[in-house]
C-alpha cells in the first residue's frame, strides 16, 4: 500500500500490529508510545519527512481514548493533574513546531536531539528505581499493598455478581490550587507544586512538539521520578494531558504547511489512522492490565524501553 503524504509502501497490516504491541506495554506507564514510533517509522519504513512529527500525534488522538477511558473507570484520573499539564504544555506545542521545521527539519540532526532527551529521562528513571530513601520506600510500599488488593478483589470478587464486587480504591484529590496539588491513594498521600508542575510541562511541550509525542514520554518519567508520584496514579493524567496537546500539535501543523511548500508536514492520514486503530486495542489492554503488574516492574521496562531508543537515534546518527 502507497502512503502518499509519507512517501512510503508498507502493507496495510503492519502499521496497526506495530503499534498495538507498543502501545500495550508502554500505556502502563502513561505513555502512548508515539516516542517508539519515531525508530520505526524513520528506520524501518523510510519515512523521514517533517511530516512524521504530526503522523505521531494524530496515533495519539485515534489511540490515547480508549485508554482514558479505562483509567477514569477505575478511578485513577486525577483531573486537577490534567489540566496543569495541559496549561503548561499547549503553549510549548506551537513553539516546538516552528523550531520542528524551521531548525530541524533534517533527519539526522532530529535523531541526535531525540537521542538526548530520551537518554536523561531514561538514566534519571534507572537511579530513581536505585534509590533507597525513605520517600522511595514509603511509596513502593503503597504501591505494594495497592498490588495486594488487587489480588484480593480478584479473588472476592471470583463467581459473584457485578453488583455484589467492592470497589478498588480510587484517587482522592484533597486540595488543590495553584500553588499546591494533594492526593490520596491507597493510604499514602501525595503533595506536589502546581507551578513547579507547570513550569516543567512548559518545556516538556517544547520538547514533545519539536519530537511529535505530545510530551507523554516525557511528563510521565518526570511525575514518577522528580515528583515521586505513585505511577499507578499519574497514567491516566499523562494519557490525556498528551491526546488534548496532540490534538492542538495535529492542528498546528496542517495550518502551517501551506507556509511551507518544499516540505511534508501535513500528517499522513491514512498512516496514522493505522497506527491509531491498532494503539487503541493496546492502550485499553495496557490500561486494563497496568493494575495487575507490579510498579517497579512497569517503571524498569519505561526505562529499558527510553535507553534503547535513545541510543538507536545516537548510532543512527554515526551511521550517515
Amino acid at each position: 500500500m502507497l502512503f502518499q503524504t509519507a512517501g512510503i509502501h508498507a502493507s496495510p497490516w503492519l502499521p496497526p500490529l506495530v503499534a498495538f504491541t507498543i502501545s500495550f506495554f508502554t500505556s502502563m506507564g502513561g505513555v502512548s508510545g508515539a516516542f517508539l514510533l519515531l525508530p520505526f517509522q524513520m528506520s524501518f519504513l523510510g519515512y523521514t519527512n517533517p511530516s512524521f512529527s504530526a503522523t505521531n500525534q494524530l496515533f495519539n488522538i485515534v489511540a490515547i481514548p480508549s485508554g482514558v477511558y479505562r483509567y477514569c473507570r477505575e478511578g485513577r484520573m486525577i483531573w486537577p493533574l490534567t489540566w496543569v499539564v495541559v496549561a503548561g504544555t499547549l503553549p510549548g506545542v506551537f513553539i516546538g513546531a516552528v523550531v520542528r521545521v524551521e531548525y530541524l527539519p533534517d533527519p539526522r540532526t532530529f535523531k541526535l536531539f531525540a537521542a538526548c532527551v530520551l537518554l536523561y529521562i531514561g538514566i534519571k528513571m534507572v537511579r530513581d528505581l536505585l534509590d533507597k530513601t525513605a520517600v522511595a520506600k514509603k511509596h513502593n510500599a503503597a504501591e505494594k499493598r495497592f498490588r495486594e488488593r488487587v489480588c484480593h478483589y480478584r479473588e472476592d470478587t471470583a463467581g459473584r455478581n457485578e453488583s455484589e464486587k467492592n470497589p478498588l480504591p480510587t484517587v482522592m484529590v484533597t486540595h488543590f490550587d495553584f500553588k499546591r496539588l494533594s492526593y490520596t491513594f491507597y493510604g499514602e498521600e501525595s503533595v506536589i507544586s502546581s507551578w513547579r508542575v507547570f513550569a516543567l510541562s512548559s518545556i516538556v511541550g517544547i520538547v514533545g512538539g519539536i519530537y511529535g509525542i505530545g510530551g507523554g514520554a516525557i511528563i510521565a518519567p518526570f511525575l514518577v521520578t522528580f515528583f515521586k508520584l505513585p505511577v499507578y496514579t499519574v497514567a491516566g493524567a499523562a494519557l490525556m494531558g498528551t491526546f488534548i496537546t496532540s490534538v492542538a500539535g495535529v492542528t498546528f501543523y496542517q495550518i502551517i504547511a501551506p507556509f511551507y511548500p518544499n516540505l511534508s508536514v501535513a500528517p499522513d492520514y491514512l498512516l496514522g489512522g493505522l497506527f491509531g486503530l491498532g494503539g487503541a486495542a493496546g492502550m485499553y489492554l495496557g490500561a486494563c492490565c497496568q493494575k495487575n503488574v507490579p510498579a517497579r516492574a512497569i517503571k524498569w521496562m519505561l526505562a529499558g524501553i527510553i535507553v534503547f531508543a535513545s541510543m538507536n537515534y545516537v548510532a543512527d546518527f554515526f551511521e550517515y
